[in-house]
């Protein structure tokens, strides 16, 4: 167990974050219901996204059962590279953030496989993923002479997001951020005729 243990503490921990705070609203909230946690820039509010990322559907009951899969294979796709990075020994941050990134798409994949079956709504595969975070922290009007968006209302940020897909976030950019560091190669120096050490 050597190695697994700090990627399976970050595993349960979100997991238990994101069900615990997701079945506090999914039992005590009705969707569409929101109340104000810091002014109007911190809102919890209740909603389901019934497809992929920002709401947007993918070909009805059909595609919401094929979507449900796909995200069970891709799930285990990263956790088996999670092992890999893990048995291979690559920089430490590397593998967190990997487990970061599984433990969101796993608490996501929960919702959309049994959320519909545990509370009565749809049988298994056709559950909605549970999202509460806003943050609009910025509102306005765009102005006219921007093109496409001009005149039209504007709000950053828009989405609304849960515990899992902010642990998904959090994996990824981190490892843009850092990954000279994570993927850095030990270049080794070649002897040749003028780095030949002379002794006397």
């Amino acid at each position: 167990m050597k190695g697994y243990t700090k990627p399976l503490l970050v595993i349960f921990l979100v997991l238990l974050v994101d069900q615990a705070v997701k079945t506090w609203i999914k039992t005590n909230m009705y969707v569409g219901q929101e109340f104000k946690v810091i002014g109007n820039w911190f809102i919890i509010h209740f909603t389901e996204n019934n497809g992929m990322a920002f709401g947007m559907e993918f070909g009805g009951e059909f595609g919401k059962l094929a979507l449900s899969l796909f995200r069970i294979g891709a799930v285990a796709g990263i956790g088996y590279g999670l092992v890999y990075l893990i048995k291979h020994k690559y920089h430490r941050g590397l593998i967190l953030n990997v487990a970061l990134i599984f433990s969101g798409a796993l608490g996501n994949i929960i919702d959309s496989v049994s959320y519909g079956n545990i509370y009565g709504y749809a049988p298994l595969f056709h559950g909605k993923v549970v999202d509460m975070f806003y943050f609009p922290i910025l509102e306005g009007i765009f102005p006219t002479w921007v093109p496409i968006w001009g005149g039209q209302d504007y709000v950053f940020f828009r989405p609304v997001f849960n515990v899992a897909d902010a642990a998904i976030s959090v994996g990824v950019i981190a490892i843009l951020i850092f990954q000279k560091s994570y993927f850095k190669e030990d270049v080794k120096e070649e002897i040749g005729p003028n780095n030949e050490m002379v002794e006397d």
